[in-house]
């Protein structure tokens, strides 16, 4: 199984530090770059790669390294310098390699080594080393790649969307294959990685020693077929459910612990001193008190919290994409995480913001407080529409590889620009919805739609009366 080695220092590996990390190897060895330089590939002398390193990214946020990694390392005590080795154990002793890299940063550097049990600082012997198997032309994350799917091997504690992650992501879905992540039953996914491998056609597979493979979002039971996992059928043709899924050790069911789910859309006027993620803010610091901590592209969340910066990267992307994808975390105290989409339409600047909260037992979520942030919203930053959802869930907000009940509705807030298009008198008039709740001004109210406390499912077919009603 490939290995994935950190580096978490307190300074940044400059060019003759990482040198010194790659001679681990010993003479023989080739570097290549890859990614615009971005990576640095270690291959044998005949191009068989067996190290990968990413470019070193500056983590403003200590406590990213716990969130990620969890308690194995110390928690650094400011920012620090996050460097990741990655090894492909079809090449013989690339595990022990990727380890002394990391290793000899660190006692150059200071910090710390995730796994911390594996970090040395010794030669590794490579001469004559031959891949166990044919590797082919893969990117540096990919460890099996077919015509169907590109297979990823990882056992870590949380499988983050970094920057490995996401590139493989981006590359299968360019050549129209499946991203198919294999772990161990013991690890857990963030919040945007569970969305990115929810997508079709993508998945988790779950490797559990006793009961073969099975999806981990899904619980499917899973074979190798045709080049890629695919669902096991029974004689009648029947896709069945592994038991490990159904009969979780632990569940946050037990424990009392929700998250609070929310999906906004906002749109607002092309202008070239827009400022993005206003919305975001003010729900962050409406329902915790304080505003999002950092922000990013991957995982690790690196940067400091910017409107104006995370405005300028999307107005740069807008030359080349019509849409930016960017995230946001918050601080210990208050587990939180969201993705933004920024999108560019006719209709002006859309962000699609999918904000998740996590609470423990005895620390409900603020449910009151959501009339009032959708009159927040639709009043100062043209809200269009609000779905808050909840769920029994872990407080951490991470994905277990076994079954978790989906969210219940609570609320729904049409905007403005909504309610006008609908018609106000039609979209107040009584039907099998309740009655909504006027927000804002009278001459352009949003209108709140309670659908429940997020205890019973059929807020759903509530829902979907009320958005039937809007149309």
């Amino acid at each position: 199984m490939t290995k994935d080695v950190i580096a978490l220092t307190p300074t940044m590996p400059d060019p003759s530090t990482v040198l010194a990390g790659l001679y681990a190897g010993g003479p023989g060895l080739r570097v290549n770059t890859l990614a615009d330089g971005a990576v640095l590939q270690l291959c044998t002398a005949d191009g068989a790669p067996i190290v990968s390193v990413e470019a070193p990214h500056l983590v403003h946020h200590p406590h990213e390294a716990r969130r990620l990694l969890g308690d194995q390392v110390p928690l650094p005590e400011g920012p620090f310098w996050w460097t990741e080795a990655r090894a492909n154990t079809a090449v013989p002793e690339g595990e022990r390699l990727a380890a002394s890299f990391a290793g000899r940063l660190t006692t150059v550097l200071g910090g710390a080594v995730w796994p911390p049990h594996v970090a040395h600082t010794d030669v590794v012997p490579t001469t004559g080393l031959t891949p166990s198997t044919t590797l082919g032309d893969l990117p540096p994350a990919v460890d099996i790649q077919t015509d169907h799917a590109s297979v990823i091997l990882q056992d870590r504690p949380v499988i983050a969307l970094t920057t490995w992650l996401s590139d493989a992501l981006r590359a299968a879905a360019a050549d129209g294959r499946a991203l198919q992540l294999v772990t161990p039953p013991s690890c857990r996914l963030t919040q945007p990685t569970r969305t990115a491998l929810a997508a079709h056609p993508n998945r988790w597979v779950v490797q559990d020693p006793e009961h073969g493979y099975y999806d981990g979002l899904s619980g499917l039971q899973l074979r190798w077929h045709k080049d890629a996992f695919a669902p096991t059928l029974d004689e009648r043709g029947n896709a069945c459910l592994a038991e490990p899924f159904k009969s979780p050790e632990s569940s946050a069911d037990a424990s009392g612990e929700q998250q609070l789910l929310l999906s906004i859309r906002t749109v607002q006027p092309a202008a070239e001193d827009l400022l993005l993620g206003g919305a975001l803010e003010a729900a962050w610091h409406h329902l915790t008190g304080a505003g999002p901590a950092g922000w990013g592209t991957a995982e690790p969340v690196n940067l400091p919290w910017s409107r104006r910066q995370l405005s300028g990267l999307a107005r740069t992307r807008a030359q080349r994409s019509a849409s930016t994808w960017l995230l946001a975390v918050g601080g210990p105290e208050r587990p939180g995480i969201a993705t933004t989409q920024v999108l560019h339409t006719s209709a002006g600047i859309e962000e699609h913001i999918a904000f998740a909260l996590g609470y423990a037992a005895g620390s409900p979520p603020p449910l009151a407080a959501l009339p009032e942030l959708g009159r927040l919203l639709a009043t100062r930053h043209n809200l269009v529409t609000m779905l808050t959802t909840l769920r029994t869930g872990r407080r951490d907000l991470t994905v277990p590889a076994h079954f978790e009940a989906p969210p219940v509705p609570m609320s729904f807030t049409a905007g403005p620009d909504v309610v006008r298009q609908a018609g106000l008198a039609h979209a107040e008039a009584r039907s099998p919805h309740p009655a909504p709740t006027r927000l804002g001004p009278a001459a352009a109210p949003a209108l709140h739609y309670s659908l429940g406390d997020g205890t019973d499912p059929g807020a759903w077919a509530g829902l979907r009366q009320v958005i039937h009603h809007l149309k």
